[in-house]
């Protein structure tokens, strides 16, 4: 088990098996991959299940907003059958399904507290107190990571014990007051808006720099080379044949 990631898998290996499922995340393990990212949102009665879309149709078929229905209902839909047909039947799993799993097949992970419209606060602590409950003791300590900073707020106020990294597109210009308010110790910003100096200024402040979403090994040897620490990625296998064997 790696405490210090370099490989990422993006909702699991979503190049591979349905995004943020079970199949996914431990497919990731079978590929390379040191740590895996989801998405947690609420599902109408208040249970953190992995799921991206505010909606259920893309991934299930199901017509219905996560956030208006009921765990009952959301646990029992098809997330895997969209992909392949190898996957159908595959569910949307309850963050402690998944956060069970990690424990199982030794990987460590990043929950993105992806909140629907109205329920920042809410799912930010909802996730928080579901990870410091149910977070596999051997793993390395998680990192909670969200675009929205009303969802850090409360995750921080909720266990305050457990790491934050603010996530974004293009690096704001005020990223240092904004993490200063949140209490991030990273920041998850997309690689394409990068460049080395801003990558110099954010390790500079003694912060940790991941990068998404990186397909290419050659492009995850650069990035790795001006100094982020690791590369989310739909692909574990690609950017772990880039890297080569791994030091023990």
């Amino acid at each position: 088990m790696n405490a210090r990631p370099q490989i990422v898998g993006h909702r699991g290996a979503c190049g591979h098996a349905p995004e943020n499922t079970l199949a996914s995340i431990a497919r990731a393990a079978e590929l390379g991959a040191d740590w895996v990212e989801f998405d947690c949102m609420l599902t109408g009665d208040g249970v953190p299940v992995l799921f991206h879309d505010d909606k259920l149709k893309r991934t299930t078929g199901h017509a219905g907003v996560v956030g208006e229905t009921a765990y009952e209902t959301v646990s029992t839909l098809d997330a895997g059958g969209w992909f392949s047909p190898a996957f159908v039947g595959e569910p949307v799993p309850s963050l402690e399904a998944a956060l069970g799993l990690l424990g199982r097949i030794g990987l460590g992970a990043t929950p993105e507290i992806k909140p629907c419209q109205g329920t920042e606060r809410e799912t930010g602590e909802a996730v928080a107190n579901t990870v410091a409950r149910y977070w596999p003791a051997p793993l390395p300590p998680p990192i909670l990571s969200s675009f929205s900073l009303t969802a850090l707020t409360a995750a921080r106020a909720a266990a305050p014990g457990i790491a934050r990294a603010l996530i974004c597109r293009r690096l704001p210009d005020d990223w240092r007051r904004i993490v200063f308010e949140v209490g991030a110790q990273g920041i998850h910003c997309r690689e394409s808006d990068l460049d080395p100096g801003q990558v110099d200024a954010v390790k500079s402040a003694g912060l940790a720099l991941w990068v998404f979403t990186v397909n290419q090994g050659s492009r995850a040897l650069e990035l790795l080379g001006w100094g982020v620490d690791a590369v989310i990625t739909d692909y574990p296998d690609r950017i772990a044949a880039a890297l080569g064997p791994r030091k023990v």
